[in-house]
C-alpha cells in the first residue's frame, strides 16, 4: 500500500500533510513521491477561496482516467475543504472514497486499511478542539527549512475568513513538544525553523506566551534561523517586537496582514485594530528593527468599499512601503458572516482595485530590491537555481531570494554575498567568502 499525498494552500497544510506522513509511516504505511507508483490519492485541500476548491475539484477530475485504468485507485480529499463540505464531496465528485476533517488525522491508516478492502464513501469531519497530535513529529520535507506548529485552530472570526469554521477554536502545543522537535531539526541539518499558527502571537501554553516562546527557541543551539508566520496586528505586543530585537536568531521579516487601510472596512472585517493602530506597529518595528522587511496581505472589493474607502489602503500602502504584499479581491466564503453582507461588489471592480494595488506594490517592491544593490547580505544556500546548474540559490534573513554562481558544495551553507542586481523579486549577487 503506498500514499501519494497532494498538498494545496497555506504553510499550515504544508505542515499538516508532513504530520500525516509521520502518522502513516508509523502505522507501516508507505508514502510516495511518486503519483504512478500510488494505489492512494490524498489531496490536502484549502477552502479560503472558491477558487482554491474549484482548483482542487478540477484536480481529482483528472484522475478520473487514472481510477478507469486502475480499479483498486482510492481518493480521498483531507484539509479545509474537505471539513467544510464532508459528504457533500461524495456528491460532487462520485470519483472520491474518503473525506477526513482537520482534527481527525489520527483516524486516516485504520481508514485506509478500511477503504481498500471496502466500496462504501467514508466520512470523517467531527470538530476536536483538544486535538493537537501529541506524540507525533512531522517527516519534513528537504533538508534545510521546516516549519513547527505551534498551535492549531482560530478565535479571531474576521467576517471574511473560513479558517475558524474548518480549523476549529485555538488551541496551544505544550511548549517541551515544540522546543524538542526544534532541537532534533537542528541536530539534522534545519537551521531555518518557521513557528506556524493561525495567529502565533496569541500563544500560550502554561501561561508561557508567545514572547517568552520566541526566548526558549533563541537558546536552541542547533538552530540558526528563526522566522514565524501568521502575526494578527491586534496581538503583536510590545514585548514581542522587544524580543525580535534583542534575540540573534529571529531574522528581520515579518509578515503582518493589513487587509484594508480604512477604518470602517476593517470593522466590517472585525479585525479588531484601526489604520493608525497598524501604522503605529510598523513605525515601532522598524524603530526598534531597522533593516526590518515587512510583508502583507490586502483584500481589494469588501463588501460596501468606496471608491474614497479604497484609496485609504492605497495611500497607507504609499506610506508603509512594504518590501511584498499579497493582494487578493474579495471571494466571498459560504458560512463567513461577510458573504451575506449587503452592498456586494461587481466582480469588473474588485478585479479593477485588484490590479491597482498588484501595480502599486510592484513599483513599490522593483524600488525595494533595488536599493539592496550594493549590499551584503547573508544567505542560506537551499538548492541550485531553477535556471543554471552552475547557480544556487538561498534567502538572507529579510526573505529576499538571492542567486549567485555557485555548486552543491555550497548546499546547506550560510555564506556572505554581495548584491550586484535585482530582476523581478530575486536578487543576484557574487559571493565573498
Amino acid at each position: 500500500m503506498k500514499v501519494f499525498i497532494e498538498t494545496y494552500g497555506c504553510q499550515m497544510n504544508v505542515a499538516d500533510s508532513e504530520l500525516i506522513m509521520a502518522l502513516l509511516e508509523k502505522n507501516d504505511i508507505t508514502c510516495t513521491d511518486d503519483i504512478n507508483a500510488a494505489n492512494i490519492l490524498i489531496f490536502n485541500t484549502c477552502s479560503v477561496r472558491q477558487h482554491a476548491e474549484a482548483r482542487v475539484l478540477g484536480r481529482i477530475s483528472n484522475e478520473m482516467a487514472r481510477k478507469k485504468t486502475n480499479p483498486h485507485l482510492k481518493i480521498g480529499v483531507i484539509g479545509c475543504m474537505a471539513q467544510r463540505l464532508g459528504e457533500k464531496l461524495g456528491k460532487i465528485n462520485p470519483a472520491i472514497d474518503f473525506v477526513v476533517g482537520v482534527d481527525q488525522y489520527a483516524k486516516l491508516p485504520e481508514i485506509i486499511r478500511q477503504i481498500v478492502e471496502r466500496e462504501d464513501f467514508l466520512v470523517e469531519t467531527g470538530i476536536n478542539s483538544n486535538q493537537m497530535y501529541q506524540g507525533i513529529y512531522p517527516v519534513h520535507q528537504g533538508n534545510f527549512n521546516a516549519f513547527v506548529t505551534i498551535m492549531r485552530g482560530c478565535n479571531n472570526f474576521c467576517s471574511y475568513c473560513i479558517v475558524p469554521y474548518t480549523r476549529g477554536r485555538e488551541r496551544s502545543r505544550p511548549l517541551p513538544e515544540i522546543l524538542t522537535e526544534i532541537r532534533i531539526l537542528g541536530e539534522n541539518g534545519f537551521k531555518d525553523i518557521t513557528l506556524l499558527g493561525q495567529n502565533v502571537n496569541s500563544y500560550n501554553y502554561n501561561e508561557i506566551n508567545f514572547a517568552e516562546l520566541l526566548r526558549k527557541v533563541n537558546q536552541i543551539d542547533t538552530i540558526r534561523r528563526i522566522r514565524f508566520v501568521t502575526s494578527h496586528p491586534k496581538d503583536l505586543s510590545e514585548e514581542v517586537i522587544e524580543v525580535m530585537a534583542e534575540s540573534e536568531k529571529v531574522c528581520e521579516h515579518l509578515h503582518l496582514g493589513l487587509q484594508s487601510g480604512d477604518d470602517e472596512i476593517l470593522h466590517r472585517m472585525n479585525r479588531g485594530y484601526k489604520s493608525s493602530d497598524f501604522l503605529k506597529l510598523v513605525r515601532d518595528l522598524r524603530d526598534a528593527i531597522p533593516e526590518i522587511a515587512i510583508t502583507t496581505d490586502i483584500i481589494a472589493g469588501f463588501p460596501g468599499e468606496t471608491e474614497q474607502q479604497f484609496q485609504h489602503t492605497v495611500d497607507l500602502m504609499q506610506e508603509i512601503n512594504f518590501d511584498y504584499a499579497f493582494t487578493f479581491k474579495f471571494s466571498p466564503r459560504e458560512g463567513t458572516a461577510a458573504a451575506s453582507l449587503p452592498d456586494q461588489l461587481p466582480r469588473e471592480i474588485r478585479q479593477e482595485r485588484l490590479q491597482r494595488l498588484i501595480n502599486l506594490q510592484e513599483e513599490i517592491t522593483n524600488r525595494k530590491y533595488q536599493s539592496q544593490i550594493g549590499r551584503i547580505k547573508e544567505i542560506y544556500v537551499e538548492r541550485l537555481s531553477k535556471k543554471s546548474d552552475n547557480e544556487v540559490s538561498g534567502k538572507s534573513r529579510d526573505f529576499k531570494i538571492t542567486v549567485f554562481p555557485g555548486n552543491e558544495i555550497l548546499m546547506g551553507k550560510f555564506v556572505k554575498v554581495k548584491i550586484i542586481q535585482a530582476t523581478g523579486w530575486t536578487l543576484k549577487g557574487i559571493m565573498l567568502d
